[in-house]
């Protein structure tokens, strides 16, 4: 019976996401990653070619999930931003593993650029309808949206990103989400004529 090939693939690309969150590139092993998927390490570099290349699709592959699991909608900017604070309570790896890869790799690679160019032209254009505030620059506007999302995640100093979505009371998040959704809506607010 032949081997199922994308099976093993999943499980060695889930065993690679939580090293790289956890060690980042340089740190990450390759033998630990094939450990924990039960796999041969010689398959990494079969279906992957080297770490590196490994990482860059562990990374490609959760961007895309996380633009399926948090669509962007430009006319709601504030809804977005509280969607991506969700999406980064319930899946607190994904700052870690964002963390290394501007630490190791600060170059916008992939399809981030692309993605972030294609959402701004989205902003420009909600802002010409007049759907969206009109003060900032497209990019500046996304670009404030998605740190004011991320923020609390950069700057809890001292404590555990698990420890968020495992112990924090629902009350808690939900004021940090509250203050999230509040910071997008007050920037992104069209204001009315003559102000």
């Amino acid at each position: 019976m032949p081997r199922d090939s994308s099976a093993t693939k999943a499980r060695l690309l889930d065993a690679a996401f939580t090293e790289f969150a956890a060690y980042g590139i340089a740190g990450a092993r390759v033998d630990r990653i094939a450990e924990a998927a039960g796999a041969n390490k010689r398959l990494i570099y079969a279906y992957f070619g080297n770490k590196e290349q490994l990482f860059d699709e562990v990374l490609r592959r959760a961007l895309t999930a996380g633009a399926e699991s948090v669509p962007f909608d430009a006319e709601d900017l504030p809804g977005y931003a509280g969607a991506i604070f969700d999406h980064l309570v319930a899946r607190p790896d994904l700052m870690r593993l964002r963390l290394w890869k501007l630490l190791e790799r600060p170059s916008a690679t992939g399809p981030e650029p692309d993605a972030f160019r294609r959402k701004t032209a989205e902003v420009a254009d909600a802002q010409q309808r007049g759907e969206v505030a009109q003060e900032m620059d497209p990019a500046d506007l996304l670009t404030m949206v998605l740190a004011a999302a991320q923020a609390w995640f950069w700057a809890a100093e001292g404590v555990d990103p698990d420890e968020v979505s495992q112990s924090w009371p629902p009350q808690r998040l939900a004021l940090h989400r509250s203050a999230v959704v509040e910071a997008a809506r007050r920037m992104s607010e069209p204001k009315p004529a003559g102000e």
